[in-house]
């Protein structure tokens, strides 16, 4: 009998055996988050909850779409409309009721060829037994985060400040690119294949940078459409082919993307991908100092245990025939110090890794920040010396045409033509009387 089942010894009582159905149903993956299709049947509306019937011609399941999922509807459907849905099978133990409960419903034309494409993919990896493969665990804390996601986008956003909040200056490096459209799939890719090289312990002590070891991927919520490279092969397999524990943060809750299958972990918003990746450090260091208080409070305690024994055993020999009471009092002295000098010593001991360990995390954050302080000083000063009005100061001037275009060969001008000239300190127009081009050599 699974566990949270009240157990008998005589046959299962039926209200009982609905409960056991409804969790088995609940926890298979296969039953849960699936694209099917059909035709609608029938369609009401009660308490603001849609209860229709989707049918082909081999059977038909009851559904129900709740109020509180809050499903944007196309007015379009009803009955006799051709659906796809995005559903989880759900038993009612009241009525003993099979259903689906709808996650998310399209007509055909707007959904089908898209869900068809994804239900292959994701029957191949089962084929595979990429489903099967156990995932990694999150590193504890982690040293280096890669994101890759939206550039400017919400989503980074609120990732970039919950992870400040949780364990500031942690090491994050963000791959910005694009997350909807004809290049989001290539950009994913590449931004995925970054954060592989970012891994490497060689390339990244080149880079003087400890090495990613753990990554999130993702984007906000949107449509079908707008989620639809999470669901292409090239972008699964790149999320396949990390060597370090990948985040899936697409989307909302309901949102089932094939990365999320893919993925070590399924987080159900961004926000959620850094609440499960990165601890707070306050409450570590909380921990440890609580931690080393009940160290203090527990060897003080048995101290007290101890000299308590000893106090007994002094007052048993107090009253104990005159004969040996000398020698063993010596030696309850002696044992005494021994025990005052290891108990010292442990606490000294831990007390000085304790503070060690405070030092060297202080001594950590205090070099991080030095070194991104730096790096930003470098960047700048490569920044300016490389901004085109520095190269106009040093005598140079830049030709343009009419419309505004760089003028990089002269076979690109003729006789005649008016050009603009770009100076340090202004500009000025000349007109092109005479053409020189160089001689090839022979």
């Amino acid at each position: 009998m699974s566990a949270g089942h009240e157990t008998t010894t005589g046959p299962l009582p039926i209200g009982q055996f609905a409960r056991l159905v409804q969790q088995t149903v609940k926890q298979d993956p296969l039953l849960q988050h699936q694209a099917l299709r059909g035709e609608v049947s029938s369609w009401s509306v009660h308490n603001a909850n849609i209860y229709l019937t989707l049918r082909d011609d081999d059977g038909q399941m009851d559904a129900v779409i709740w109020s509180r999922s809050r499903i944007t509807v196309d007015p379009s459907i009803g009955v006799g409309t051709q659906v796809v849905v995005i559903a989880s099978v759900d038993v009612w133990p009241k009525r003993g009721r099979l259903q689906l409960v709808v996650a998310r419903i399209q007509p055909v034309q707007n959904l089908g060829a898209m869900e068809e494409t994804k239900r292959r993919l994701v029957e191949a990896l089962r084929l595979e037994g990429v489903l099967d493969t156990p995932s990694r665990p999150l590193p504890f804390p982690p040293k280096h985060v890669a994101i890759v996601t939206g550039a400017n986008s919400a989503a980074l956003s609120d990732m970039k400040r919950l992870m400040d909040n949780r364990w500031p200056n942690m090491r994050t490096t963000v791959i910005e690119v694009l997350v909807q459209g004809e290049q989001a799939a290539n950009e994913l890719v590449r931004g995925l294949a970054v954060t592989r090289r970012l891994a490497d312990p060689d390339i990244a002590a080149m880079l003087n940078l400890p090495p990613v070891d753990a990554v999130i991927v993702g984007r906000g919520g949107g449509s079908p459409e707008d989620l639809w490279a999470f669901n292409l092969e090239p972008v699964v397999r790149a999320v396949m082919a990390s060597p370090v524990p990948i985040v899936s943060a697409v989307g909302h809750e309901q949102d089932m993307l094939v990365t999320d299958l893919v993925a070590d972990v399924r987080a159900s918003t961004p926000s959620n991908a850094v609440e499960r990746l990165v601890p707070e450090r306050t409450a570590i260091v909380q921990l440890l100092d609580e931690l080393d208080g009940r160290l203090v409070a527990g060897a003080q305690r048995r101290v007290g245990e101890l000299h308590q024994r000893l106090a007994l055993l002094a007052n048993r020999l107090a009253h104990a025939p005159s004969k040996g009471v000398h020698s063993a009092q010596q030696r309850l002295a002696t044992l005494d110090l021994r025990l005052r000098q290891a108990v010292t010593t442990d606490l000294r001991g831990r007390h000085h890794h304790l503070t060690t360990a405070d030092h060297r995390l202080r001594q950590a954050v205090q070099a991080y920040v030095s070194g991104q302080q730096q790096r930003l000083t470098r960047w700048q000063a490569t920044l300016e010396a490389a901004h085109p009005h520095r190269v106009l100061e040093r005598g140079y001037s830049m030709a343009q045409n009419d419309r505004g275009e760089v003028i990089s060969s002269v076979a690109s001008l003729q006789q005649g033509q008016t050009v603009h000239l770009q100076f340090a300190d202004g500009h000025a127009d000349a007109d092109v009387h005479t053409l020189h081009p160089l001689e090839e050599q022979p």
